[in-house]
């Protein structure tokens, strides 16, 4: 199975060693962050640093001429990823035989939130979400899909993942997270999802509901949950608390707003793209989940992007959703972590790349070469050395 890892360029800049290293894991491919949110990464290896702060999401390359004039545009990188920080360590990566693709985060933001706080989701009881830009806004959708042109097409790259290309919500993540205090469930996390914007009230009036009416509704069901009631029922626990009909309103405008914000996303990349160029999309599944992996139609989303990306940290059920397509020609890909530290199973590469593969994985991701420890790394070699 091919396998590629993920890597940040402040992983390989100023480190002669890195890229050679990642290509002894056995890697035969790196997904290369081209922009990507804030985040406080540990280097354990690098020469220089062993912490990297990046303290707004940012391009980590010089952005063109299309953002100017333009109110909602990409942040440029600081010192923790200046200049072409991508471009050099696509090319010292490449110069070490690895392929490279970008990884592109989208809707996840919070300076873009704190600075344009009219773009960000606003909960039914009016609390806004830096982190979280509404997909539904025109301005904001019309800045992810240019940002994920610009981003994944950079000079050399094969392909490109993106990631956060849907709906975001309460969870992962906001600074020093204090949210864990209650156990909302997946019902409880859609509710707080639920986005009450101008443009999402619009929408929900066009489902037919009264969007003051919903933000009562979403209100009352969720009081059970802040009172510690608690809901492993997905969906069913969604329609239960909200009413069926109302819940599957809801879910009719999300599901439409992702699924066109999808489709014009791949296709600015293919625009941009030479021929040849991957696609893929991090993804879940279950349409109603948000976040990093948003929630996708299997069916929808292999008909649009040449594959997927598939959360597989507690197993490779999700991948099944995807398998029953039928799509021999898509790329199927499990994301199993390889940091001990992070809840990751380095030592049980080759176990977990064998089930995923039983349920129609074709390749492999790894998170994370550069975060991951020295021991982590030789059981990645192992592991990738007996597939």
């Amino acid at each position: 199975m091919k396998a590629s890892t993920f890597v940040y360029p402040w992983d390989v800049n100023g480190d002669p060693q890195a890229p050679a290293r990642i290509a002894g894991l056995g890697v035969r491919q790196v997904t290369l962050a081209a922009a990507y949110h804030s985040t406080r990464a540990l280097t354990p290896r690098h020469p220089r640093h062993r912490i990297v702060t990046a303290e707004h999401a940012a391009v980590l390359y010089p952005p063109d001429a299309r953002w100017e004039g333009r109110p909602l545009r990409p942040y440029r990188a600081g010192d923790w990823a200046p200049g072409d920080a991508y471009g050099e360590a696509a090319t010292a990566l490449a110069d070490a035989g690895l392929d490279v693709h970008t990884w592109v985060v989208l809707a996840h933001n919070s300076r873009l939130g704190a600075e344009h706080p009219g773009t960000s989701v606003v909960n039914a009881y009016g609390d806004r979400y830096p982190w979280a830009p509404c997909i539904a806004q025109p301005a904001t959708r019309a800045y992810l899909v240019d940002l994920a042109a610009e981003a994944a097409v950079r000079p050399g790259a094969g392909g490109t993942e993106l990631e956060s290309l849907g709906w975001y919500g309460l969870q992962h993540l906001h600074a020093h997270d204090k949210t864990g205090g209650v156990g909302l469930g997946d019902a409880g996390y859609y509710l707080m999802a639920l986005c009450f914007c101008s443009t999402c009230r619009e929408g929900y009036a066009a489902q037919g509901l009264d969007p003051d009416e919903l933000a009562v509704a979403v209100r009352a069901a969720l009081e059970p949950l802040w009172q510690g009631a608690t809901d492993d029922q997905g969906w069913a626990g969604v329609e239960k608390l909200l009413g069926e009909t109302t819940a599957a309103a809801t879910r009719a405008w999300r599901d439409e707003t992702a699924c066109t914000l999808q489709e014009a996303a791949v296709a600015a990349v293919r625009a941009a793209a030479p021929e040849g160029f991957q696609i893929l999309l991090h993804a879940d599944p279950v349409t109603y989940r948000v976040g990093a992996n948003p929630g996708v139609d299997p069916a929808h989303i292999l008909s649009v992007a040449d594959g997927v990306v598939v959360p597989c940290a507690g197993g490779p059920g999700l991948l099944t959703p995807f398998t029953e397509q039928g799509r021999p020609d898509a790329v199927l890909a499990a994301n199993l972590g390889v940091v001990s530290g992070m809840g990751g199973s380095p030592g049980t590469l080759a176990v977990d790349a064998a089930r995923a593969r039983d349920l129609g994985a074709t390749e492999l991701r790894l998170y994370h070469a550069g975060l991951a420890s020295d021991g982590d790394l030789e059981a990645v070699r192992k592991g990738l050395s007996g597939l």
